[in-house]
């Protein structure tokens, strides 16, 4: 069925019809034919942000948090530049989002127009696919083809770049059930990898599930499935940065994140494996290491609905692309028929093992004196908040890897952190757009004060839609990371790692007409944060926190999993000239 109506009426007919709700924006000339047709309708609320780069963020936020689609609206030329950032974020992390462009007319492409830009060409390498749509009569089409392309498979990030013409012309509309995309990823996986892959199990020793952020895209069944098979194997299981949520941090059998910053026992672990079982995750390098040191004794497996993730960065011997949901069906069902078994002695000496990894309890810490220790922070907002309905976003930096070792998350979908692209400014937009999927949850933004100030702007948001968020900010007045790898790695020479120009966090957010609230005493670290959990609208929290902090455990640059800088406080082994110990 079709029926006529402009190109700008189509944008938003085929929003309401995807079940779109939300879009984040800034308007520009050319869309302001897409905005127009927004303000005579009340099927979707648009959430005007003060940076295009921020919409994109705050649409990655709402993505993340709910497994829908998010979507931004912004103009030619700068809009469509400023929006890069978060498409490459979105594509790094595999976040379905769509991003709307607005482009000056047809006839003026390629002129040098005011506010033109080559969108597609680009944001080409930063998109899972972008069009360019210079007829009316094809917008409808393209739409929806973008939706469905941005939601499955390996999800990701799409764009349509819109000249304002096409907005104005009228064409015909074909509604999205008329329509059957070219686009169909394998999601069953070969059933022959899936019973070698369980016989596999049923053999190892020391077997261990290394999950990433593909078992939480793959939806709530996949987590719930993989919860299953880790019950009925016994086997250990640790996660990437973007998988933490997937497997409860409560479980008997979670080891931790693993990684750069991860968890002793999970990267001894996983060093030490003899069959590693790769679900949804992708081998990126801040986990691998030196890739000739990685597991260097195991059999891999690798899950993946990416075809192009398999054998891209490690070789694996059990390849088994599918969705993760629909592959961890069979693998149970498998198993369950070849009689659940296990290599028991095996698995006996192995958990033995880990838990002597376990009792190096590598992020223990003493919080002594007057000034407040990072991860004394995070632990009290961990205990104070765990009973509540809890969204957690991040910033960049040492606060994100403290924030992903002290909290802990129960169910997918609750952390929401820039990963492979490690974006800073990411976190607070980021919470917007959480908050608005999750009106009455505490949404809290964990930031470091640099990254916070790179997208502080959004202040003005979160005051005029009446967003509780709450940014909880270390402030170390330092870029900490940098900070770190200055003194371990160059000699401390702290080159510009630090700001001499902070402004005052608490009169900034009353300013924009939030609440502020500054705490440098861990005695009065817990009252504070029950202020600003109990306050009904957005806060900027100011945690004054020490200044020369590091971040361990930390697998240094050219080593592998099993051996890690770690903090004095957790060890007895030989101290390095660094002052920490190496294990």
């Amino acid at each position: 069925m079709s029926k006529a109506m402009t190109g700008a009426k189509m944008v938003v007919q085929a929003l309401v019809d995807q079940g779109v709700e939300v879009v984040f924006g800034y308007p520009g000339g050319a869309v302001l034919p897409i905005y127009d047709e927004i303000f005579q309708q009340n099927h979707i609320q648009h959430i005007l942000v003060r940076h295009e780069q921020a919409a994109v963020h705050a649409a990655e936020g709402y993505a993340r948090s709910t497994g829908k689609l998010g979507v931004a609206l912004v103009t030619s030329g700068p809009g469509a530049t400023n929006a890069v950032t978060g498409l490459t974020d979105a594509l790094m992390d595999s976040i379905p989002i769509l991003v709307l462009t607005g482009q000056v007319p047809t006839f003026m492409i390629g002129s040098d127009a005011f506010q033109e830009a080559d969108t597609v060409g680009i944001t080409r390498p930063c998109t899972k696919h972008n069009w360019l749509v210079k007829e009316t009569d094809d917008l409808a089409r393209v739409l929806h083809e973008a939706c469905h392309v941005a939601t499955s498979g390996r999800p990701g990030p799409v764009l349509i770049d819109i000249p304002k013409d096409v907005q104005f012309a009228t064409g015909k509309y074909t509604e999205k059930k008329a329509r059957k995309s070219y686009y169909q990823p394998q999601v069953k996986g070969d059933i022959t990898s899936i019973t070698e892959l369980a016989a596999a199990m049923e053999k190892a020793k020391r077997p261990i599930f290394y999950t990433g952020g593909g078992v939480i895209n793959s939806g709530t069944a996949a987590s719930q499935l993989l919860r299953e098979l880790v019950a009925t194997t016994n086997f250990p299981i640790t996660s990437t940065l973007m998988g933490l949520g997937a497997y409860p941090a409560s479980g008997d059998n979670w080891l931790g994140m693993l990684g750069m910053h991860g968890l002793y026992e999970a990267n001894m672990a996983m060093h030490g494996c003899d069959l590693m079982i790769n679900i949804g995750a992708r081998f990126d390098d801040r986990i691998t290491g030196v890739l000739d040191k990685f597991s260097p004794n195991s059999k891999k497996a690798h899950i993946d609905i990416d075809v192009s993730s398999i054998n891209k960065v490690v070789h694996v011997d059990i390849p088994i692309v599918g969705d993760v949901a629909h592959v961890l069906e069979d693998l149970l069902k498998v198993w369950k028929s070849r009689g659940r078994k296990t290599n028991a002695e095996g698995l006996s000496k192995w958990w033995s093992q880990i838990n002597e990894w376990r009792s190096v309890d590598c992020l223990k810490f003493k919080q002594e004196g007057k000034i407040i220790k990072p991860q004394y922070a995070l632990q009290r907002l961990q205990e104070l908040t765990k009973n509540h309905d809890r969204y957690i976003t991040t910033e960049v930096g040492q606060h994100q890897m403290w924030a992903a070792q002290y909290l802990d998350f129960e169910d997918p979908n609750r952390w929401m952190t820039s990963g492979g692209l490690g974006t800073m400014g990411y976190g607070f937009p980021a919470s917007m757009g959480v908050q608005m999927a999750h009106r009455d949850a505490l949404v809290i933004n964990v930031a470091g004060e640099a990254s916070w100030l790179m997208n502080m702007q959004e202040m003005g948001t979160v005051t005029q839609y009446k967003l509780p968020v709450k940014q909880f900010i270390l402030n170390n007045e330092r870029l900490g990371m940098v900070r770190q790898w200055q003194q371990l790695l160059h000699g401390e020479r702290y080159s510009s790692s630090w700001s001499e120009s902070l402004p005052d966090f608490v009169k900034l957010a009353e300013a924009f007409g939030a609440k502020g609230i500054r705490c440098d005493d861990p005695a009065d670290l817990d009252d504070a944060i029950m202020e600003m959990i109990n306050h009904d609208g957005p806060v900027v929290f100011d945690c004054l926190v020490e200044k020369h902090e590091n971040c361990y455990p930390m697998i240094p640059s050219g080593k592998p999993h099993n051996e890690m800088l770690m903090g004095d406080a957790s060890t007895e082994g030989a101290i390095t000239g660094s002052g920490q110990a190496l294990v």
